[in-house]
């Protein structure tokens, strides 16, 4: 596989370590990473919201809530990969992250390989 192909796409992954813990957070990050998170987060309009700012909702699938989270806009350049970033940091449960992770590629977004978000910030 080209080491840049799909580059262009929105990807998501768990961005702590894996495990049971207190608090997980998954990254989204690509051209739609605001508009799929915002599919999946109720609260405030995702995409209305300025880059840098932190927002409470529920991250949700169809009806169910899935979870109770903060989600943290970085806009474009001034993110780590230089593109849209939304980190939705839950309960560290991994069953929990696991479905938000789901709920994510099912919006739109595929999962990330190892080592893609740092490729994508070089």
């Amino acid at each position: 596989m080209n080491m840049l192909s799909g580059l262009g796409d929105t990807i998501v992954a768990l961005a702590t370590a894996p495990g049971v813990s207190a608090i997980g957070v998954i990254r989204l990050s690509g051209a739609d990473a605001i508009h799929i998170a915002d599919k999946i987060f109720r609260g405030k309009n995702l995409l209305k919201q300025a880059s840098h700012t932190i927002h409470f909702g529920h991250i949700v699938s169809g009806d169910e809530v899935i979870d109770e989270v903060v989600a943290s806009l970085y806009l474009g350049k001034k993110s780590y990969t230089g593109e849209n970033t939304v980190e939705i940091s839950g309960h560290g449960s991994p069953y929990i992250l696991g479905r938000i992770i789901e709920a994510a590629v099912a919006a739109g977004a595929r999962l990330a390989r190892p080592g893609e978000y740092t490729q994508r910030a070089f």
